[in-house]
């Protein structure tokens, strides 16, 4: 059998920490600033962890399990 390969797009937008969670980054950070306020645009700056509904389809994307 082969080995798995680990989705390309996902390794991008994933990584781990030291123990084991996987982070992410937030969305809506790109464009259109203009209109978000200060405080709003500094939470999404920081890295979010994926939630436990979602873990299990991010470590088969990345290869974990």
């Amino acid at each position: 059998m082969p080995k798995m390969k680990t989705n390309s797009g996902a390794s991008k937008r994933f990584s781990l920490t030291g123990t084991g969670k996987i982070k992410r980054k937030h969305a809506f950070k790109r464009h259109i600033l203009t209109k978000k306020t200060t405080k709003a645009k500094r939470n999404l700056t920081y890295f979010g962890l994926v939630s436990p509904a979602d873990e299990k389809n991010v470590q088969l994307l990345l290869c974990m399990k």
